[in-house]
């Protein structure tokens, strides 16, 4: 089968990407360079990489078509919680509208199948811990509502049109690469295992903990990290399932594990043998005490298993790829 991944120049798409072929898919990658990295691409020898937005309908339609494309994996979306929220037109912008013409041209091409790559984000405040997929939906920042806007189309699509999907909703996806070829390199970078790391190399003065008083054993943060491997081969196991006649459906991925951000410093101080100097910063707006996921829906449908679920694997893998990449991907 042939594989459209869009986005799959970016932290997630690319690993997936790998994934994909490991398996024996064909794969294209349409991605705009936005905050995708050329550099990861020219890694992945045997994707044939084209440099397009997925907003270019004829574009889309003809690489679909042309090319016999039977399913998308969609990551082409910004996901900054922050940015979001001081800008939610470009998400709104980018996220719906640019999606929704992605799906129209899959719609046009006549592909079957959508993987899409969404966001915990989407439940908002937990009622309850862990978060399953039946949580009540009320999404705090217009980065998860966008994400949830494009599952509800997704959901409408499929009733009118038939194309099957499956949306994968992450916790925080971390780690890189075992292997030691791709990696995590955001611009800016706001997720923690990366700031802790660089911290620990130098390059940045250290890390701020934002809040300290939080209902959690130490007063920092808990939350469930999953290592970006795990998730790029549940994709191939959601693509499986919907070749195998697997209706539309909707899972959580997470380690079913919640660590506090001090847990995460105190274990990347292992790793790398180094202090991490730690600055105490306030509490910033919308940022709940404790996310972790209940996994139990893909681990007893599709058979998921993390295969580096433990946290100083997961940093392990990070801070290899940091070491020989300290300033990340060339271009």
């Amino acid at each position: 089968m042939h594989v459209l991944v869009t986005g799959g120049a970016g932290y997630i798409g690319s690993h997936t990407v790998k994934e994909l072929l490991r398996a024996g898919y064909k794969v294209t990658v349409l991605d705009n360079l936005f905050r995708g990295h050329r550099s990861a691409m020219q890694l992945l020898r045997g994707a044939d990489f084209i440099q397009g937005d997925i907003a270019d309908r004829e574009l889309v339609v003809e690489l679909l078509k042309n090319r016999d494309i039977r399913a998308v994996m969609h990551f082409a979306a910004l996901s900054l919680v922050g940015e979001s929220v001081a800008n939610p037109s470009l998400y709104y912008q980018n996220n719906v509208i640019k999606g929704l013409a992605l799906l129209e041209a899959v719609r046009e091409a006549g592909v079957p199948y959508f993987i899409f790559s969404s966001t915990a984000a989407v439940y908002g405040e937990p009622e309850q811990v862990p978060i399953e997929e039946n949580h009540a939906l009320r999404p705090t920042n217009p980065y998860g509502a966008t994400k949830l806007a494009f599952e509800e189309a997704l959901r409408w699509y499929d009733k009118a049109y038939g194309i099957k999907y499956i949306c994968l909703r992450y916790f925080n996806a971390t780690g890189a690469d075992p292997d030691g070829e791709l990696g995590e390199d955001h611009r800016p970078e706001t997720h923690l295992i990366p700031l802790v790391l660089k911290a620990a190399l130098g390059i940045y003065p250290g890390v701020t903990v934002f809040g300290t008083d939080y209902p959690t054993p130490d007063g920092t943060c808990v939350r469930d990290y999953i290592h970006v491997t795990d998730l790029a081969a549940a994709h191939v196991l959601a693509l499986q399932a919907l070749e195998g006649g697997l209706p539309s459906a909707v899972y959580n991925l997470g380690n079913e594990r919640g660590y506090s951000v001090r847990e995460v410093i105190e274990v990347a101080c292992r790793v790398t043998g180094r202090n991490i100097p730690v600055k105490e910063g306030d509490r910033r707006p919308g940022d709940p005490a404790v996310l972790v996921a209940s996994s139990r829906r893909i681990r007893k449908e599709l058979g998921w298993r993390p295969r580096y679920g433990d946290l100083e694997t997961i940093i392990g893998t990070a801070w290899e790829w940091y070491r020989l990449h300290p300033e990340g991907y060339e271009n």
